[in-house]
């Protein structure tokens, strides 16, 4: 069984394009939701719609449960990877030794093949690639630089040039995996459809905020 680890963002989205362009065929995503809003290894900004995300792609899809405690949120995605007889695991890391590094004990104790198309690839040509081919949105900020104006921004030019300055002010990761931004997906080249968002808010918090997606639906493309 070849699935992927699948938040709805940008990253995992691509790894699922760049398999299936290698001659792969992702078979099943596993989305992990956690309890609490400070998981240390999963997204949680809007992945009730990973359903929508997954209806799109034609893709099987589960929805697993964690605490989100460090280290603890492991052995609840370890226990969906057996039950669901997974035998590769596609992920979208691109720089994050803490994710990959345990990514790979799991899958070194499972018999997983570990599969991550993204892993060392240049933070900006990632975020150019989304841009030119992707619809994806900014869901979440909590960096410095980062303000109310990128929630629900969609990744365009002119959204990566203000990234660029911001980053050589303060150094953020490109790609989001320090915890600076999450995104999510609206259309992308495997989509059958595309998600149309219909009603949605922003939180705004001391220097965070989350863009909430209240309704969504599918549309044509």
């Amino acid at each position: 069984m070849l699935a992927c680890l699948y938040s709805g963002g940008k990253d995992s989205t691509l790894a699922i394009h760049r398999v299936h362009g290698s001659g792969g065929s992702v078979e099943l995503l596993i989305t992990m939701v956690p309890k609490n809003d400070y998981s240390y290894m999963f997204h949680k900004p809007n992945v009730r719609y990973t359903s929508l995300q997954a209806e799109a792609l034609g893709i099987r899809h589960i929805i697993s449960e964690t605490a989100g405690e460090k280290e603890k949120e492991l052995v609840d995605l370890e226990q969906a990877l057996k039950a669901n007889g997974v035998d590769e695991l596609v992920t979208g890391a691109v720089a994050s030794m803490y994710q990959k590094d345990r990514i790979d004990r799991i899958c070194r104790k499972l018999g997983i093949k570990h599969i991550s198309p993204l892993w060392g690839m240049d933070q900006l040509s990632e975020l150019r690639e989304i841009s030119e081919k992707f619809n994806a949105i900014v869901t979440s900020v909590s960096a410095e630089g980062l303000d109310e104006s990128f929630l629900g921004a969609r990744i365009n030019s002119r959204l990566i040039e203000k990234l660029i300055k911001i980053n050589s002010r303060y150094g953020i990761n490109m790609s989001f995996e320090g915890g600076e931004a999450e995104s999510f997906v609206l259309d992308a080249p495997l989509f059958r459809k595309s998600i149309g968002i219909l009603r949605a808010h922003c939180v705004w918090s001391g220097a965070s905020g989350v863009y909430v997606i209240d309704e969504a639906a599918l549309e044509k493309k």
